[in-house]
């Protein structure tokens, strides 16, 4: 498991962007219950709960699939990072809990802003519990294929690696409820 290293402190200026933020982020592979998981865990820290993926689809007017299926992949992850670009400017986006689409993390530029925005928690699953929770979901535009499965496998194998990069904790999900997963990540912030 990281550790975290470093948080923003009472007293520090706030205009100075070298602190961290004091969100909760939490990343992983689709399906890896980022969404549920955030939304519990805002309950728990009385904290605002923001949905990256929610946020860009209000902003353009429709739904991730249809953003896909009009502009393509690369036009949703310049939306992403324009999006994390605004939560580091806004005040609005101090101390909440984040909720990021799969592939935010993917990029390079994108991994550096997150570690500016606060903790990253990765929500670490296996291809089985994936394809466990998303077969039959037709919303997923990267598991619209021939095979969803192998997609699944090929596409956590290339991921992970980047998500144990982006990550300052790493919270193993097999085996786990969804409360026990929400009970570690409220300990983990009040402990800081």
């Amino acid at each position: 498991m990281k550790n975290f290293a470093g948080s923003w402190e009472p007293g520090n200026d706030r205009n100075n962007r070298d602190y961290k933020l004091k969100n909760v982020i939490l990343i992983g592979f689709m399906g890896s219950g980022k969404s549920s998981v955030g939304y519990r865990l805002s309950y728990a820290l009385k904290r605002s709960l923001c949905d990256t993926d929610s946020l860009i689809e209000r902003r353009e007017g429709r739904k991730i699939s249809r953003i896909f299926a009009e502009e393509g992949e690369q036009y949703f992850r310049d939306l992403e990072t324009s999006t994390l670009k605004r939560m580091l400017e806004k005040r609005e986006y101090r101390r909440c809990i984040l909720s990021l689409g799969g592939g935010t993390p993917l990029r390079e530029e994108n991994r550096k802003l997150l570690k500016q925005l606060g903790t990253v928690y990765y929500l670490r699953v296996t291809p089985e519990m994936v394809w466990e929770r998303l077969k039959g979901d037709t919303t997923r535009p990267l598991l619209q294929t021939e095979d969803p499965q192998r997609t699944i496998r090929e596409l956590l194998e290339k991921r992970d690696p980047i998500y144990m990069d982006a990550a300052d904790i790493v919270v193993e999900c097999s085996g786990k409820e969804q409360d026990e997963i929400v009970e570690f990540i409220r300990k983990k912030t009040v402990e800081k």
